[in-house]
This record gives C-alpha cells, sequence and structure tokens, in this order.
C-alpha cells in the first residue's frame, strides 16, 4: 500500500494516534488501516476477495475498491469460488454492465478464471495454504514509505506459482498488495501504532 507520499513516516491524527501516511486522511481508508490491513484472515473465500480485490485494484487508488467493496461482495457471491467458477457469458455480461464495480473485462474474466483455478487448487491443500506457503522471514520495520518495496522475491515467487496454477492477473505488485494486506508482511511503519500485529 503506498499511497502515501514519498518517504513520509507515520502521521499522528486527530486522534492523537500514529498511522501509516496513507490510513491518516480518509475515513474509509482509516477503518481499513486499523481494522483489516496486515492482519490475516482465514478461509478460501477471505483470500479470493483479497486476491480478486487487489487485481482489480491494479492502475487505481485503493480508495475506489474500498469504496466498491460491498458491490463486489454481491457481484462475486461473497467471493463463493464454486459460484464464481461457475458463471458464464451472461454472468460476464451482467457483470460489465454493474456500475457498482471496476468494470474492465480483462478483470472480470480474471476473477472468474481465479474462481475456476481457486477450485482446482483444493486437490493441492487450497488457496490459503498455497499463499501462505509463501510467507517470507519478517524483516526490519520501514521507517518511512520509501522503505516499502513493491515486489520481493516472495511475491514475484508466489505469482509464478499462481500463474502455473491458472490464475490470471497476478503480477509480482499486486501480489506483494496481497501479502501486505493479508499478513504475510508487515509493512505498516515503525511508530505506526498497528506496527507489529500482523
Amino acid at each position: 500500500m503506498a499511497d502515501g507520499a514519498a518517504g513520509a513516516g507515520p502521521v499522528v491524527g486527530d486522534d492523537g494516534v500514529a498511522r501509516c501516511p496513507w490510513g491518516a486522511g480518509d475515513p474509509v481508508n482509516l477503518r481499513y488501516h486499523d481494522s483489516e490491513w496486515g492482519r490475516r484472515v482465514s478461509g478460501e473465500a477471505a483470500h479470493l476477495e483479497r486476491l480478486t480485490l487487489e487485481a482489480f485494484q491494479s492502475g487505481l487508488s485503493w480508495l475506489t475498491i474500498l469504496n466498491k467493496r460491498e458491490h463486489f461482495r454481491a457481484a462475486f457471491a461473497g467471493f463463493d469460488a464454486d459460484t464464481v467458477a461457475a458463471y458464464d457469458d451472461r454472468d460476464v455480461e451482467r457483470l460489465m454492465a454493474d456500475a457498482g464495480i471496476v468494470r474492465n473485462r480483462r478483470k472480470v474474466d480474471a476473477a472468474i478464471a481465479n474462481a475456476r483455478a481457486t477450485v482446482a487448487l483444493r486437490e493441492h491443500g487450497g488457496l490459503e495454504a498455497f499463499i501462505w506457503s509463501f510467507r517470507p522471514e519478517p524483516g526490519p520495520a520501514p521507517l518511512t514509505t520509501a522503505d516499502v518495496p513493491t515486489t520481493s522475491p516472495e511475491s514475484l515467487a508466489l505469482s509464478r506459482a499462481l500463474k502455473k496454477a491458472g490464475f490470471a492477473h497476478v503480477g509480482p505488485t499486486t501480489m506483494y498488495a496481497l501479502m501486505e494486506a493479508i499478513g504475510l508482511v508487515d509493512d505498516h511503519l515503525a511508530g505506526c501504532h498497528r506496527r507489529g500485529t500482523a
């Protein structure tokens, strides 16, 4: 999550709490930063949701995705992999007409392909275990946003492995953002009140 100013350190809000810069402004970002980003999620649907939302975010602001999140959940059946895997051309057209989500045909197609790949991955331990098998050793706390990488050897390896398993729109930068979001890496800045809670 690199929406903060380059090289900025934690920002103390009106409530006296220090946060990563991107989480200190808009109330939607603040809630997501304080209650979810960097915390482990559990279950296939939760992991498929984060993977799907990160893919849709590519090229857009994360705030756009957060503001559309409930629409995404409705459009993609709560990210139930079996349901989404069964989507057909009519469902694609329905999604492309849904102004509540990001209407990008490649990303919609990828979301369906990824649900199908998620179902297939159950034979090999499932999506959650697969993603978590790429967890790196904890690194030092970043001091400023300039210290936060956008990729890592592990995100590159995860990207390659997911593509081999039939996933789409899972590049190393997108996978690094996923790893941050679900707590595989803790990129809360040193001094942020959420640092160390992953």
